[in-house]
């Protein structure tokens, strides 16, 4: 498994975790009450040289980061096309990309074990029982870790079928994907019944 955490120091690492994370909340909150191209993209934009104050290694690192996003952002656009809302289907990317990159700016400039600690600090306060709370402390550690890793295994797939034939793979790589990803499910479940269990 991997870390999402960029190791190119920016300023933003040194922010306070619950800061950044109250503010994400707020910001995604905000964002999707965005009614305009003109005031998204505006946002978006603002998003982008939030990057930028990183330097551009570490934009471009974000950038490569947000690639899997895409996809979703074809759909979406193609839909809006086909019933011809145009407007409303650039809203609703605009709002999209926003939230996530700007929770990715957040996990890249953030160490999970912080996220989690913040995480179990919230559910003691909402009475979780401390076993719960490692359980589920533990679940997000797991989505975290495995998203970027199991992405980055799917881009090796195609990579490997383009590499044989020129050939769309579409449905054809959804079944060795599939094992690939049961395959991890359980090493780690492996893993974690030879440490004690799930805690």
């Amino acid at each position: 498994m991997i870390s999402l955490t960029s190791e190119i120091r920016t300023p933003y690492h040194g922010w306070p975790t619950v800061a950044k994370l109250v503010g994400l909340c707020l910001f995604t909150l905000a964002v999707f009450y965005l009614d305009s191209v003109t005031v998204g993209a505006g946002v978006m934009g603002i998003v982008m040289l939030a990057y930028l104050v990183g330097g551009g290694l570490f934009a471009m690192q974000g950038l490569r980061m947000m690639r899997p996003v895409l996809w979703f952002v074809a759909i979406i656009m193609l839909w809006h096309l086909a019933v011809g809302r145009t407007a409303e289907g650039a809203v609703v990317i605009l709002r999209l990309l926003a939230a996530v990159a700007l929770a990715n700016l957040v996990t890249m400039t953030t160490r999970l074990e912080d996220i989690l600690a913040v995480v179990e600090r919230a559910l003691a306060r909402l009475g979780v029982s401390p076993r719960l709370r490692r359980r589920l402390a533990l679940s997000v550690a797991l989505v975290v870790r495995f998203t970027p890793l199991l992405v980055q295994k799917g881009g090796a797939l195609s990579e490997a079928w383009r590499a044989r034939t020129h050939r769309r793979p579409g449905w054809r790589l959804v079944l060795p994907f599939a094992l690939l990803a049961v395959d991890d499910a359980e090493q780690v479940a492996e893993a974690l019944k030879a440490r004690g269990g799930a805690l």
